[in-house]
């Protein structure tokens, strides 16, 4: 793919010396290269026989041998892909000690004993182990006895353990989980920040970042806090799952969400006690997740509740019963699933939407494992984009979050309800998102959304008139800005009776019923497409308002183009429970950021070059410079002033001031005046 071939026509640029062998028990010494040699094939092929595996899955040779060539890597693969051997088999190699670091300490515990049959003197060190373990291991670490050693981040922070650092003959750091290291990403931990100082006390290894879901403004990120210069190669691989039939619902109420888990449990398992598989039926909160448990108890299934405000034992017992079959289902927060790798999941299902694109691909990839059919479904529901706004807005520590972080996360969050709400291939729509083009299915057949389009949709709607819809009910919200929510705002437009309105006076104005003949759940569809649309966003506490954003103005006002797809008139889509179908591919929705030909895709990996440039030299991270979404626009759009760049998605006067400049340089070089 292209990703891959670009890490190969790195490698001869950026060789990196070779340890010398370490003479301790273990491994025999031939095994080891020696400072000069390159590893051959051969050297792979017989490390990999001692790991016990017949063959390479697709792509591990080619990160291995380019770790071992280049001396750095990003590798972005699935959960289940095969990370862990792109540096446990090196470590075989070289000579030291390998360092990796990893939050998953049930990860660390079960490689142990695979480590020891492929050879390798491997230990780690962990919050869960008693103090004086934790010194033993340190002593035999500082003095060479091992080939791997596996620490959890917050290690890293410790004076002590980086004194040990600095004196251990290392060639290799491997991060684990690395998106963690991104305030952007959806799991960003401060732990993590630590690494790039870690890194400069081991200047001669190698480094290897690994994670399962990076899209390119996070592995840009990575890079920045790692140290690592941006020719650094990165390989994007193995993220389609053909195997998944991925739907999103609409749902009203408890009642109707109910309905659609027990339908998509009936349709995956069939009943208690089938023994067709299991589930995993993730919840917003502590407390649904502990009342879906009871409710689904009630019905039959052996289900257990998980969550970080249980009691350690219960939660390992849950893990355990589920990783061991005794559960067929379990209820969690998003604490649960690191680590877990049961085959036979055939459904995820999520009582509400995660806060990102990335954690829901994370979270419903742990179905299917096994090759065989399953499905994963998100439920949502008009209320989550103030609730989300709001919990993003909550302060829980003495430091209230930045406007920036704020903005961001809920960015992430629109980027998820975007693709939620349809329009074209599940499949393909995630794959563009990651960057993995070369992946992409042109219409998995199986999603609702190539469902929906292979039953037949209705006309297209005229452009013009579409625009006008938009601008209409644009102009509803600028009435309600700042002071009602999204209800108010779609009784204004509908001319429906509201004290609000009427107090106000907003019952008086011209736009008071403007759309009145559009049904309320449809324009209430309309109104969250412009939010994620970013024409319309929310502020505020408790009851958060609507307002309209300085690009919303623009396409109000006419200033800018009004590209939205209208919802379809069939509000809710197919039900939950609809089985798979073989159909016609789902058309890709021309207006969809990162649809872009080879030039755009081209463009937009030079922008990718100067945002990563022009936030080292400012100091901050890629995304106070620019979203994915925006350098997409701009390489599809190519515009040549700053007037045509102010109607690419995210790009107002401030940012055309503080950067347009460097944006427009970078597309006129691209397109050589053409």
């Amino acid at each position: 793919m292209g990703a891959a071939r670009r890490a190969r026509q790195l490698l001869s640029r950026h060789r990196a010396p070779q340890r010398a062998a370490s003479g301790r028990p273990g491994l025999p010494e031939d095994s080891r290269l020696s400072p000069e040699a390159a590893p051959s094939r051969s050297d792979l092929d017989g490390a990999l026989r001692r790991f016990g595996h017949p063959g390479f899955r697709p792509g591990q040779r080619e990160a291995i041998e380019t770790l071992l060539e280049a001396g750095r890597l990003l590798l972005v693969a699935p959960t289940g892909g095969g990370k862990s051997l792109c540096y446990q088999l090196p470590a075989s190699l070289l000579g030291g000690t390998t360092l990796v670091v990893s939050p998953l300490i049930a990860l660390m515990q079960d490689q142990m004993t695979a480590l020891e049959r492929a050879g390798l003197r491997a230990t780690y060190l962990a919050s869960t182990l008693p103090a004086e373990e934790v010194s033993r291991r340190s002593r035999e670490l500082a003095a060479g006895r091992f080939d791997l050693v596996y620490v959890a981040p917050e290690r890293l922070a410790l004076p002590g353990f980086r004194t040990l650092l600095a004196n251990l003959r290392c060639p290799l750091v491997a991060v684990d989980e690395a998106h963690c290291i991104s305030e952007w990403g959806h799991d960003f931990r401060p732990e993590y920040l630590a690494l790039g100082a870690l890194l400069s006390l081991l200047r001669g290894a190698r480094v290897l970042a690994c994670t399962a879901t990076a899209t390119p403004i996070v592995r840009d990120e990575i890079l920045a806090r790692l140290g690592l210069p941006p020719e650094t190669p990165q390989l994007v691989q193995g993220f389609a799952r053909p195997e998944l039939s991925l739907r999103a619902q609409e749902v009203s109420g408890r009642r109707e969400r109910d309905a659609a888990v027990d339908a998509a449990l009936a349709e995956a398992l069939d009943a208690p006690g089938s023994q067709r598989g299991s589930a995993i039926v993730y919840a917003p909160t502590r407390r649904g997740a502990e009342e879906a448990a009871e409710r689904l108890a009630a019905r039959g299934w052996r289900v257990a509740c998980y969550h970080a405000g249980l009691a350690p034992k219960r939660r390992d017992a849950a893990q355990r019963d589920f990783a061991e079959g005794r559960l067929e289902i379990v209820v969690a927060t998003n604490a649960f699933g690191m680590g877990i790798d049961r085959a036979d999941v055939r459904a995820v299902i999520h009582l509400g939407p995660p806060g990102s694109l990335e954690a829901y691909y994370q979270e419903v990839g742990r179905a299917g494992r096994d090759g065989a059919r399953a499905l994963g479904l998100l439920l949502h529901a008009s209320t989550d984009f103030p609730l989300r706004r709001r919990l993003l807005e909550s302060v829980d520590s003495e430091l209230p979050p930045s406007a920036e972080v704020v903005e961001h996360k809920w960015s992430l969050f629109l980027e998820l309800m975007r693709w939620a709400d349809g329009g074209s291939c599940r499949h393909d729509a995630i794959l563009r998102y990651f960057g993995d083009e070369a992946e992409t299915l042109s219409g998995c057949g199986i999603c609702d959304e190539c469902l929906r389009l292979a039953a037949g949709e209705e006309p297209e709607a005229d452009p013009e008139q579409s625009a006008l819809l938009v601008r209409k009910a644009l102009s509803g919200v600028a009435r309600v800005h700042g002071r009602y929510g999204a209800r108010a705002a779609l009784a204004l437009l509908r001319g429906e009776s509201d004290p609000r309105l009427v107090q106000s006076g907003l019952d008086r104005v011209s736009t008071f019923g403007v759309l009145r003949d559009e049904p309320a759940e449809w324009l209430l569809r309309l109104l969250r497409r412009m939010v994620t649309a970013g024409w319309v966003s929310f502020q505020g506490g408790d009851r958060p308002v609507v307002v309209l954003t300085e690009s919303g103005v623009r396409v109000m006002q006419g200033q800018q183009p009004a590209r939205l797809a209208l919802p379809p008139r069939d509000a809710r889509g197919p039900s939950a429970g609809a089985g798979p179908r073989s159909g016609r591919p789902a058309r890709r929705d021309a207006d969809a950021p990162g649809d872009l030909d080879a030039a755009g895709r081209a463009l937009f990996e030079a922008l990718r070059s100067w945002r990563l440039e022009t936030a080292r030299a400012a100091g901050v991270p890629p995304y106070v410079v620019a979203s994915d979404r925006t350098l997409r626009d701009v390489a599809a759009r190519r515009p040549r002033r700053p007037d045509e760049l102010r109607l690419c998605f995210g790009i107002g006067p401030a940012k055309v001031e503080k950067f347009g400049d460097g944006l427009l340089r970078v597309v006129a070089g691209h397109v050589g005046g053409a």
